[in-house]
Formats: structure tokens, sequence, C-alpha cells
């Protein structure tokens, strides 16, 4: 591993094995791509259901947890990172959502030049393998595959109904631009198998002679010199060893990972760092500020006269059933992505577009990692799409094994304390159409004893609130009179030479639904960055 290399990509995750790709796709370029987890040689990384197996292992999870949080009454919430090939996209939902045309356009609005919905739309078509065909929307023969669900509920359906009786039009595709309606999520499957950013990107090109992949790699810290970024130091069987880039060094771990990195080279806010036991080598105040995520309220319902995923949980013979019918057509439930159905809507009319998503499944449980309940129920979350709470990363200590201090400060601002509420009594009014009456739905969570007040409900949102797993934002872009900008609009480090950040961290702004493939195009569009400043 030691030598040089001309560039060196810290984290195989969802950016890092695309960034690999295209970097090393020019044969003259020698691509290092190192990864603190593991290979994914586990069927549950494999099988769509096993983000069941795979959260919450630490395996497969780095395991991390949130400060208690004031927003959420004092509970901390489980933080789950992939650790493996594909990072979290091993791991997750495999929902393929690009958000919304305002969001990006928002982001150019910032003064962030090639950041439009018309600048990314590009990217988005060129990693796609899209099963709706090529289109002005959509691409094929790109690594990023999106199929069809392969499993269906009738209850699902009634509850894309009800929304209907709302005035939620139901629309067969979120990822144009605007993504209000309601509609059965695209997956990141290939044949109803999990389709992640390791088995689209990496693995078909790990055979070629300029690309060196190394797992089980824990990269301490930079190598900065005169001003420019030169290397990594990493940990390997508990020996600290170098390697040198003589072009670029990217950070690729994500919202995260590079802020761990970053701070434990003395890159970040200065009183965070000397507090961590850590000499500050460049002040900058952003790095690890900013934390978004998307925090969603799980109501809970009982239904009778449908099936759910909870019935057949708890009983033997249709679990085995359901294997067989995975095992020779690839369908059913152990395909199924943890949420099947989507809406979009506003929470009131004063918002302009669409600002609250729900996820519906067709099944309940008390939390990741417990059985499913044993009466028929389905859950219906819905979370506030661009939260205005911020939040911080930081190190503990220098202990590079030691977990980093999340704290999200979910539900700190009166207006997501107001979307929140709104949120739940959307629900409720969804629930009370007359297409579920069938169903006779009883409110288990948050429970008919709260009442609809302001104060009632964002309370309730504070006690079943909890995380999508989309945290974003903390190394952000932005231009350079922003003292709490990190990277610059083509993803460069401010006062680094020869270091950019492309991850989820860069979003100035978090995306309106799921992020896992906003940050797959920009890596795309990172990649084709660092390609052309190369050239010139």
């Amino acid at each position: 591993m030691e030598g040089d290399y001309d560039y060196i990509v810290v984290g195989a995750g969802t950016a890092g094995c695309i960034l690999a790709n295209m970097l090393s796709e020019t044969p003259r370029n020698r691509v290092l791509l190192l990864e603190a987890g593991s290979k994914d040689n586990w069927i549950w990384f494999h099988i769509p259901v096993g983000y069941l197996f795979t959260i919450g292992n630490p395996r497969s999870d780095w395991m991390f947890k949130t400060e208690a949080e004031a927003g959420l009454n004092g509970r901390s919430l489980s933080y789950p990172r992939g650790k493996v090939i594909g990072g979290s996209s091993a791991i997750n939902a495999m929902i393929a959502m690009r958000g919304q045309a305002a969001d990006y356009d928002g982001w150019a609005s910032l003064g962030l030049a090639g950041w439009g919905w018309q600048d990314v739309l590009p990217h988005f078509r060129q990693m796609e393998d899209h099963f709706m065909g090529e289109s002005a929307h959509h691409g094929i023969g790109g690594g990023w595959r999106v199929e069809a669900p392969r499993v269906s509920w009738p209850i699902l359906d009634a509850v894309r109904e009800a929304a209907a009786e709302l005035g939620v039009a139901k629309i067969a595709d979120f990822n144009t631009g605007d993504n209000e309606g309601s509609g059965y999520f695209h997956v990141n499957q290939k044949r109803g198998r999990r389709w992640s950013s390791a088995r689209g990107f990496l693995k078909p090109v790990l055979a070629r002679a300029n690309l060196r992949l190394e797992t089980g790699v824990l990269v301490d810290r930079l190598v900065i010199e005169d001003g420019r970024a030169t290397g990594v130091r990493y940990i390997r069987d508990g020996v600290l060893r170098t390697a040198t880039a003589r072009g670029e060094v990217v950070l690729s771990a994500g919202a995260i990972g590079s802020v761990q990195l970053l701070h434990r080279s003395g890159i970040g806010p200065a009183e965070w760092l000397s507090a961590a036991g850590i000499e500050p080598a460049l002040a900058r105040p952003g790095v690890g500020r900013n934390l978004q995520d998307h925090l969603q309220q799980r109501s809970v319902y009982r239904i009778s006269g449908a099936r759910t995923l909870n019935e057949t949980y708890h009983s033997l013979l249709r679990r085995g059933l359901m294997g067989i019918d995975y095992a020779l057509r690839r369908r059913g439930p152990l395909t199924m992505a943890p949420s099947q159905l989507g809406l979009f809507m506003r929470s009131d009319q004063s918002h302009d577009r669409a600002n609250i998503q729900f996820h519906v499944q067709p099944l309940s449980l008390d939390r990741f990692g417990e059985p499913l309940h044993r009466f028929p129920a389905i859950t219906v979350s819905a979370c506030n799409l661009r939260p205005t709470s911020r939040g911080e990363v930081r190190l503990r200590s220098a202990d590079p094994h030691a977990p980093p201090l999340i704290a999200p400060h979910y539900l700190t601002t009166a207006e997501d304390r107001r979307v929140a509420a709104d949120a739940i009594r959307a629900t409720r009014r969804l629930m009370a159409q007359p297409a579920l009456r069938p169903y006779r739905p009883e409110e288990v969570l948050p429970g008919i004893a709260i009442g609809d007040d302001d104060a009632s409900l964002a309370k309730a949102a504070g006690d079943i609130g909890t995380t999508i797993f989309h945290p974003v934002g903390t190394a952000k872009m932005g231009r350079a009179d922003d003292p709490l900008s990190v990277v610059d609009a083509r993803l460069r480090f401010h006062g680094i030479a020869g270091l950019r950040v492309i991850d989820a961290s860069i979003m100035p702004t978090i995306t309106s639904g799921n992020t896992n493939t906003p940050t797959a195009m920009i890596a795309m569009k990172g990649a084709a960055m660092v390609l052309e400043d190369a050239r010139r």
C-alpha cells in the first residue's frame, strides 16, 4: 500500500465506490481506495430484507448513537452507518429518490454555480440504469440500477386511495423534479437483490491494474505539507503507516466519518479540537456544524380485514412460503424495502411545494432489531423534508477508535415543532378517509389520548420521532465569504490544496427526500470535476 498514488479516496461507501470507478477509468491514474469496514461477503447484504439484520449489527454498522436530545424528550437514538464496501447503500432502505428541482436551484442561489437542477440532471441520468428506459428524466446503462418493487399489499393501495381523497394526486415517478403526489418507491435492486454502490460501480472494475482496494484500514489523519494534502496515515493491524498522493486526497467517508478524519487532522473549530486533546492546525469553524437529518414521526395503526407482514413474521409456515417464493422467483416480502408507499404533500398551504414525506409500511414494530407486533398493523411515518434545526458532529477524544459525539438537535426550532405537529395531524386526516374505513384503523402510536393542540403534538413528536438515517451537511459547500463553508463549488477544501470532500457532508441544505441517490450524484459530478481540473 505504501508508495505514490495519483488519488487516494478515503471511504468505499456510496460516493467512494463511484469515485474509484470514475477516477481509475483513465489507465494512467493510480487510485487507492481505503475502507475501514469489510467486504460485502454476507448474504444479508444482498437480500433486500437483510436490513433487519445489518442495521444494529457491529459486523455491518458503526453502531453510533446520538446524544440525549432535548427535542426528543431526553431520548438518544441509534444512528446507523454502513461499515462495509458500499457503505450505507449496503444497509439502507434502497429507495431511489432525487429530491426536488428546487432543492438544487436553492443551492445555486447560494452562489454555488453548476449545482442547479439542470446542471445536476445530466449526472443523475448518466449514473442510472432505469427500468423505465431512457427519457428526458432517466438514463440507461449506468451503474445505479433502479427497478419497480416486486411485492404488493392491498392495504397500501387503500392508503394511496385515501391520499387521493385528501387531494394528493397519484403519480408514476417521484424523480422528475417535483415529487408532490403518491406512488410506490422505485428501489435500488436488480431482479430482487439489493444493488449497492459497491455492486454497481466498484466490483465491476476491481480487476483494473491501476485501482487498489484495501478494507479493514482506518485512516487516522491527513498528511499536510506546506498547505497541501499529500497523503494519509492509516492504521492496519495496529500499525500506523502512510500512503502518499501526487494528485489529490478525496474524503468520502460521509457526514460523520469525513468530519472525524478532519478533526483528528487538527482541522475544524479550534475550541472543539482543543477540548478533544488535539492541537489545532487549521481553524475551520464549519467542519462538523450544519448537521441536518430527516426526523420521522412513526405513527402505528392497528387494522383489520387486510394482510400485513406482522402475521407472516409470526407464522413459521408463511415464513417458509415467503422463503420459497424468493428462492424461486425473487419476489415476495424478502424483496421489500423498509417502506413501499410514498406520499409527498404540504403540511399546510403556506408552503410552495411538498414539505412532508410519508413512508408507509405494511408492518409495525417498536424499533429496528425488535420483533414485529403480533397484531395486524401498518406504520405511517411522516417527516419534515426541510428541517431548520441544525446539529453537530465532533470528536470525544483523539482516539481514532472512539465513537463521535453526534447531536442532531432535533426539533429545536419553533418551525420544526410546528411542522412535526402538523405532520401528525396530516397522518390522522389521512387515516380517517373513507377509503380506509373498511379496515377500521385504530391509532396505537402516538395514541388517541394525545390531544390535537400544538403543545401535545409537539411533545408526542419528541416521544415517537426517530431518524430516517439521512445525515448531511457537516462539511458544507459554500462561497469563500461564508464563515461556515468547508468546500467550494468544485468541492475543493477551503485553505488546503489537493484536498476535496465528495460525499453527503457537502450538502448546504438537505434534499427533499431520501439522500442516497443525491449522494451518488454528488460523487458523479465530483469525479468529473477532479478529472477536469487535472487536465487544466
